[in-house]
């Protein structure tokens, strides 16, 4: 007796047959404007910002941590607000202003008030979701809620740190606020 053959596909194979050759992927020619550079590439119409900015770009500091928008790890700036890059399309990204961790510090390599603030303050352990988190809470200072605990708590809620540097991230970013707005 065969085994059941489920789809087509299968129904084919069973047959003898063979499948029909996949589908050929779109893929477009885009321009990247990311830490102040202009990116031409040529990528598949699904790839995600996430990526190409590891894959195309070698910008690794970008890290992909669930590749399903849960974890933070991903996260960059899009025109000045933080964005989760997995699930971010690259395409959608053309024409806009993308910074990531390596683009954060300043032009003469001074590092930018929340960078300094984790170093300062212990702020990580492994390391992982560092560029995340810090990325997230530049972005929590520039929307203005940086107000208290809770309330970064709040806004961070959605980078997750499997060391539970928990409490130095929020004193980081308290600290890093008055640097910010100097």
């Amino acid at each position: 007796m065969l085994p059941l053959a489920v789809g087509a596909a299968g129904v084919r194979a069973a047959a003898g047959e063979t499948a029909p050759p996949p589908a050929e992927v779109p893929s477009r020619s885009l321009t990247l404007h990311v830490n102040g550079r202009a990116h031409r590439v040529t990528l598949d119409n699904r790839t995600t910002l996430l990526d190409a900015l590891r894959e195309q770009l070698g910008l690794t500091g970008t890290k992909k941590g669930c590749d399903h928008g849960q974890c933070g790890a991903c996260t960059v700036h899009l025109d000045g607000k933080s964005v989760l890059s997995c699930l971010t399309l690259a395409a959608q990204a053309e024409g806009r202003a993308v910074t990531t961790i390596e683009g954060l510090a300043g032009a003469d390599g001074a590092l930018h008030p929340v960078q300094q603030a984790f170093i300062d303050h212990d702020a990580f352990q492994c390391g992982y979701c560092t560029p995340g988190q810090i990325m997230s809470a530049a972005a929590c200072i520039a929307s203005g809620r940086a107000g208290s605990d809770a309330e970064i708590r709040e806004y961070m809620s959605g980078n997750i740190c499997r060391c539970a540097a928990y409490p130095n991230i929020v004193t980081a970013i308290l600290a890093a606020k008055t640097d910010v707005r100097s």
